[in-house]
């Protein structure tokens, strides 16, 4: 499929959606989502679907989610990517509600990446808000996306001096969930430090230094070694030298 032909195919689907024929618009959908349809193709075919009335989209992305399929969670987190302008609050609760729907890593990953990501990058204070009951959900899955946002956002941001407060607001964001236990939500975690250590090295060895710091505290092993990553020897030695 190209990029024209996914284009026709996402507003023959919007189009079925938004005038009450969701039957029609599945048939025309189930098969590709069937086949391994490149993400960035069924990425275009979710933003036709959710740039309509919310109430008809909202409804055929429970009909898409039913069916759990890997390529369905990027229809759908594009689809509520279209909505973030329109309902911020509406879409970070939609798609918690699919993450834990989805109840596997690759779905957390792709609606994160879809919806709390791009939100940081748009909408940056608002989504912190609505970022922060997600570091004590009750689901671990979750939790794991509050990380995969973070990296999406510290990607898109690739260390730019203009950001640096930004950065610092979402290392205080995580610092609550540096001691998280649970492995797929450490993963998540560990990932969004790891790129904040990438772009924002020096910025991440202080405050590692002080989580380390607190002999209190304590982490996964794999947490630190994900957010180490990218710092320098003299970086590592710092926050080494405080858990010694």
């Amino acid at each position: 499929m190209r990029a024209r032909e996914a284009r026709e195919l996402g507003e023959r689907v919007a189009t079925l959606v938004q005038t009450g024929q969701p039957d029609k618009a599945s048939a025309l959908l189930v098969p590709i989502l069937a086949e391994r349809t490149p993400f960035a193709m069924l990425g275009r075919i979710g933003e036709a679907v959710g740039a309509g009335p919310l109430d008809v989209v909202n409804a055929f992305l429970g009909r898409i989610a039913a069916a759990g399929t890997e390529g369905g969670w990027v229809v759908i987190g594009n689809a509520l990517g279209q909505q973030l302008d329109r309902d911020l609050t509406g879409a970070f609760a939609r798609c918690r509600d699919f993450i834990v729907a989805g109840d596997v890593w690759y779905a957390a990953d792709i609606l994160a990446e879809r919806v709390p990501g791009p939100a940081l990058v748009t909408h940056f204070q608002p989504s912190l808000g609505l970022l922060a009951p997600w570091r004590e959900d009750g689901n671990h899955w979750v939790r794991r996306a509050v990380g995969v946002g973070v990296h999406f956002w510290t990607k898109r941001s690739r260390g730019a001096a203009e950001c640096v407060s930004r950065a610092e607001a979402l290392l205080i964001l995580l610092e609550p969930m540096f001691e998280e236990w649970d492995m797929d939500a450490v993963k998540g975690v560990g990932w969004g430090l790891k790129t904040l250590g990438k772009y924002y090295p020096d910025l991440v060895a202080d405050w590692l230094a002080r989580q380390v710091m607190d002999r209190q505290r304590r982490h996964r092993t794999l947490m630190l070694r994900k957010a180490l990553t990218y710092l320098s020897n003299e970086q590592r030695a710092r926050v080494t030298r405080q858990g010694s």
